[in-house]
């Protein structure tokens, strides 16, 4: 049984359990165990991710978070590099499955984040499972 870590940036309350939900639901019925950890902000998630991957009491991880456009440029900066961090942590081996919702509006957000119609949250969480399964089978 592997250990996740679904570390969420809770922001939109009622999203992010959406997410969650269908992100531990992924977990718990492949027969694996999962934890929630919250952050202030989708830029701390990928930072928080490293320091829990040093602690060695994880096998994966699952970003949870919601960044809905508004009328600034703040918008590109948190979705690019919350991304791009995940990204580089992703290629340094850690299994992270990316389920940061980056949308224009709330209806949006509604559709992906609900396990009954698009799921995002249970996709991240398997995205994390399958790239779990590589490490193990491609690190001797």
């Amino acid at each position: 049984m592997a250990k996740f870590l679904i570390v969420e940036a809770r922001f939109y309350d009622s999203f992010n359990d959406m997410l969650i939900s269908g992100a531990r639901t992924a977990i718990e019925t492949s027969g694996n165990e999962a934890e929630v950890l919250t952050v202030p902000g989708a830029l701390e998630i990928p930072g928080a991710i490293a320091l829990a991957a040093e602690s060695g009491e994880y096998d994966g991880f699952v970003a949870i978070g919601v960044v809905i456009r508004g009328e600034t440029y703040h918008f590109e900066i948190v979705a690019g590099e919350s991304a791009r961090a995940i990204m580089a942590l992703t290629m340094d081996g850690i299994p992270i499955g990316n389920g940061i919702l980056t949308v224009e509006n709330e209806s949006q957000a509604l559709v992906r984040a609900d396990p009954g119609q698009k799921d995002k949250g249970g996709e991240a969480a398997k995205a994390a499972i399958a790239l779990l399964k590589l490490t193990e089978r491609y690190s001797r």
